[in-house]
């Protein structure tokens, strides 16, 4: 069984247990009645973050298109979730204040903001389109999509979530998801606070930053350095 289907077995084998030990404690069952069934501890969601070098040296690349520029980008600098950008439409775009708009989950209304980056690049992307997806597929689809996916000035569809997570595996071997976590992670590693953190990635706990806040290998090596004794007190 893989993972998801260990995860999906060990919940409710969770909610079992809670409820045996409850109905024992009332004497409604005898014990033992979960005995020889052992939990399973749970896989964690590991996902290393990407060096921000590593990460310039992609996007500077001469051949990688300027929407993937664009994209890989403004997933890094808003530290937004994939999908969320690229159910973009230009109207939702503020190119001069470098933000937009974008549906987050439960489909609230959230603005993400972004940095010179991709301020640099997308007005180049756009190329003086002022509405319909932000980014489109480079020929127009063969099946026709919803109109809402359909850009009324080339003809071209909206970018589907499949093809831009290929896109990138193949370019650079890593997820889109990374760009995010890389983002939330360099920020945490620069000292920003939980609470900056948090409205940067729009979630709605703290506590939900911890599976994509883990300071990695460099930030770890910094720390090392800047509190060596030796440095202060030379042999």
């Amino acid at each position: 069984m893989g993972e998801r289907g260990a995860g999906n077995v060990e919940q409710p084998l969770a909610a079992v247990g809670s409820f045996c030990r409850w109905a024992q404690a009332q004497g409604w069952v005898r014990a033992g009645l979960l005995a020889g069934i052992e939990r399973r501890p749970q896989p964690r969601d590991e996902v290393a973050p990407i060096r921000y070098q590593q990460l310039h040296t992609l996007w500077t690349r001469p051949d990688i298109h300027v929407r993937e520029k664009t994209l890989w980008r403004m997933l890094y600098e808003t530290a937004a979730r994939a999908n969320e950008i690229l159910a973009l439409n230009v109207e939702d775009v503020d190119v001069r204040a470098r933000r937009a708009v974008v549906r987050g989950k439960g489909g609230r209304r959230q603005e993400v903001v972004w940095a010179s980056g991709t301020a640099r690049l997308l007005p180049r992307y756009l190329s003086g389109r002022g509405r319909g997806p932000v980014f489109v597929t480079h020929r127009r689809p063969n099946v026709a999509p919803a109109l809402v996916d359909v850009c009324p000035d080339t003809g071209r569809g909206r970018l589907s979530y499949q093809q831009a997570w290929k896109l990138f595996r193949k370019a650079s071997g890593w997820t889109l998801h990374q760009l995010r976590h890389s983002a939330l992670t360099h920020l945490g590693e620069a000292g920003v606070g939980a609470p900056l953190l948090k409205a940067k990635s729009r979630h709605r706990s703290l506590r939900s930053l911890d599976r994509y806040v883990r300071p990695g290998v460099e930030a770890v090596a910094a720390l090392t350095a800047e509190h060596d004794p030796g440095r202060r007190y030379p042999q």
